[in-house]
């Protein structure tokens, strides 16, 4: 293990950060004081003068192509320099290689308003463990594809086949697969079921999907479940298995990929290293609020702060809480854009992979909860011949976007696989302009693979 040693201008000298990151280099430059308190006002956080000395570098090489990377870093460190996002993590890997993968920003001790404390902040490194939020539907839904290819649930039966119970109140006839692709028709969680220790206790959790009255059209257009589809697999998981998704994920995907995080939730000892998650940019207010609100079950504050719990750190929550670094990220989806297999290990079978991709309706639909048009795989958000989360006309493109700017995708007519990782929770503030340019620049930067067949 290599060390990342970034010499603070601070009494202490020397500090010592034990990582896998390959390299980093010189001393921030902190912002004024007078910059912190204006930011706070916007919910920004301190951006240090000097970024590389905030940058940590992992493992690349050369694009094989000759494709320079270098302006899709500038256009990640614009989107850091916004103020956002305290960290960013950035993994990119074309025709099979890694050609980025870096990180910037601080993992914790670092929050809008104040200035940075060089004794308490913590830079953040290629290693650093972040929650996916809901781009690990993807991984859920993918698990749950998997215990279809081995036999154990069939995703086009009810949900009741598996748990009975859940056949009350109309809901009879919901399948898994309906679940994974939000047309199940219950898309949230009562008030009163929002305590994560009540999410803690799998039977208690159960009950409380039974309980579920739907609030919209089953099998009608989708209605973006945040946290109901992901429990609802658990639930169905346990029942065909006799197992739990963290199990089974570890068994089926970590393991055999070697990945060094990727689970639901972390061990208790590791729960400091998690990267610290902040509300940032513009205020959420009405009306912007009460699309959040009924979308999430909570306001976007809270969900935040819930985010950083030790309980949901540590818990299986398995829409919102698959902690990953960028990098394993990016190996998940090589290895579904390879087929099922990475470095001569099968994980699932092309054919899986297929039917997972598959949109689940001809026409892309406005979504009723989110409100923005989408067309969803099983598990995955497609992209489309125009603009779609992963920029314009990229029709192959499958992956999943994570609360509020982490992009997770695999395009095979680019052989691209990005991960884009940030800690920063922000809808609408001084970084928009920066995303939308970063997805922009990754754009141009890997054009349509001459090869590629459609």
């Amino acid at each position: 293990m290599s060390a990342l040693r970034l010499p603070w201008r601070a009494a202490g000298g020397l500090a010592t950060v034990a990582t896998g990151a390959a390299r980093a280099v010189a001393a921030p430059v902190l912002a004024p004081v007078g910059q912190v308190a204006r930011a706070h006002v916007v919910r920004t956080c301190p951006v240090p003068v000097d970024l590389d000395a905030v940058t940590a570098v992992g493992d690349e090489v050369d694009d094989p192509d000759g494709i320079d990377v270098e302006p899709v870093w500038s256009r990640a460190r614009a989107l850091y320099a916004s103020g956002v996002h305290p960290a960013l993590q950035l993994c990119i890997r074309h025709r099979g290689e890694v050609v980025v993968d870096r990180a910037i920003g601080y993992a914790r001790g670092v929050r809008p308003g104040r200035p940075i404390d060089p004794d308490t902040a913590v830079p953040a490194t290629t290693v650093t463990p972040i929650n996916l939020f809901s781009a690990g539907k993807a991984v859920t839904a993918l698990v749950m594809c998997l215990l279809e290819e081995h036999g154990h649930v069939d995703l086009d039966e009810p949900v009741a086949t598996y748990v009975p119970a859940f056949a009350c109140h109309g809901k009879e006839r919901i399948t898994v697969r309906q679940v994974l692709t939000h047309r199940a028709g219950v898309p949230a969680l009562p008030a009163h079921a929002l305590d994560l220790d009540l999410l803690a206790d799998p039977d208690v959790v159960r009950d409380l999907l039974c309980d579920l009255r739907p609030s919209a059209v089953i099998g009608g257009p989708p209605a973006y479940h945040a946290l109901t589809g992901g429990f609802i697999a658990e639930a169905v998981a346990r029942a065909a298995t006799g197992r739990s998704l963290r199990d089974l994920l570890v068994d089926h995907v970590k393991a055999p990929l070697g990945l060094r995080w990727f689970d639901f939730g972390v061990r208790h000892d590791d729960a400091a290293l998690v990267a610290t998650n902040v509300c940032s940019g513009l205020p959420i207010v009405p009306p912007l609020s009460f699309v959040f609100d009924r979308l999430l079950g909570m306001p976007w504050d809270e969900a935040v702060r819930w985010s950083n719990d030790e309980r949901f750190v540590t818990g299986v929550v398995p829409s919102g809480n698959v902690i990953v670094t960028a990098r394993d990220t990016a190996t998940f989806y090589q290895c579904l854009l390879d087929g099922g297999a990475l470095d001569g290990t099968r994980v699932v079978s092309s054919a899986t992979i297929d039917r997972a991709r598959r949109a689940d309706l001809p026409t892309i639909d406005l979504d009723r909860r989110i409100l923005l048009p989408l067309q969803y795989g099983t598990g995955f958000m497609l992209g489309t011949s125009t603009i779609s989360l992963y920029g314009w006309n990229h029709p192959r493109a499958f992956g999943h976007l994570g609360l509020a700017n982490s992009f997770t995708w695999a395009d095979p007519d680019r052989e691209l696989v990005v991960a884009l990782l940030t800690t920063g929770k922000a809808v609408l503030g001084t970084h928009v302009g920066a995303l939308l340019g970063l997805i922009a620049q990754i754009h141009r930067t890997f054009p349509v693979a001459a090869a590629s067949t459609r």
